[in-house]
């Protein structure tokens, strides 16, 4: 079996969907701060627009990494460990297979 063809039970659903909530929010509110900060800083009207750079990069990687397909949701729980967005014991609830291949996958 590969793990795009992993099967979710229900109860895996709400803590997959949970968990990537959690994750998305950290994200979301950690990238407000720095959005806060850079904003403050601004003098420049270079710096307005390095700003918005900054915002459509970020916008980008942000909408390409939250994808909640579940034949890629492995994937995307690996890289969210990996930033440190999401903590391995937050998807406690998933089969411990699904757990095993996430911490796997977060250490490459």
């Amino acid at each position: 079996m590969q793990v795009t063809d992993i099967q979710w039970s229900q109860t895996e659903r709400e803590v997959a969907k949970a968990a990537f909530d959690k994750a998305y929010e950290r994200e979301i509110n950690a990238l407000i701060l720095e959005v806060r900060e850079q904003a403050s800083a601004i003098a420049h009207l270079e710096q307005m627009w390095g700003l918005h750079d900054f915002l459509s990069a970020r916008r980008h990687d942000i909408d390409g990494k939250y994808d909640y397909r579940y034949s890629v949701l492995i994937f995307v729980f690996a890289r969210l460990v990996k930033e440190g967005w999401l903590k391995i014991d937050e998807l406690s609830g998933l089969d411990t297979d699904k757990i095993k291949k996430v911490a796997a996958l977060s250490r490459m």
